[in-house]
């Protein structure tokens, strides 16, 4: 169950979210390569993002690194439950978007199992420092321990 789970959220959000988005929103490209990214000095965000996307067997997509970066960043799996954790955190951080909305109903609906730590990930959003405006492709040179540190650490009091 849970495998089909996971592949109907990939589904929706690969083969029919991200196309429909990508007319409507017209994102920025992301500016670099596999490549150049690996390039990247060792312990960068640039650089950790082209090993996690081998490690998970996953190419780098143009228009859905930034979505790769947050995994990273956030420390939650690309799983089901990883998937609807990020947008659980996203949606408490205060980014609203059909996106974000439309996965965390999905996990609500069909991922019960998960509840407690869906709203673990909402809180934690909450309590972190905003993160829905960072410049995130200027940030892939930064250190992605210290950016970690910064979301987990610098929380609204």
């Amino acid at each position: 169950m849970a495998g089909l789970r996971a592949k109907t959220l990939v589904f929706l959000t690969h083969n029919m979210a991200l196309p429909l988005l990508r007319f409507i929103r017209r994102p920025q490209v992301f500016p670099y390569t596999a490549k150049q990214l690996n390039e990247f000095p060792a312990g960068t965000l640039g650089n950790d993002l082209i090993h996690f996307l081998e490690n998970k067997n996953l190419k780098l997509l143009p228009h859905y690194a930034k979505h790769d970066v947050k995994h990273i960043l956030l420390q939650y799996d690309t799983t089901g439950e990883g998937e609807v954790c990020l947008q659980c955190f996203m949606l408490g951080n205060g980014h609203l978007s059909f996106p974000v909305a439309a996965t965390v109903l999905y996990g609500f609906i069909t991922m019960p199992e998960y509840w407690k730590i869906f709203v673990k990930a909402y809180r934690r959003g909450k309590k972190s420092i905003p993160i829905k405006n960072w410049p995130w492709f200027s940030i892939l040179q930064e250190s992605t321990e210290s950016l970690i540190h910064k979301i987990n650490n610098d929380a609204k009091n």
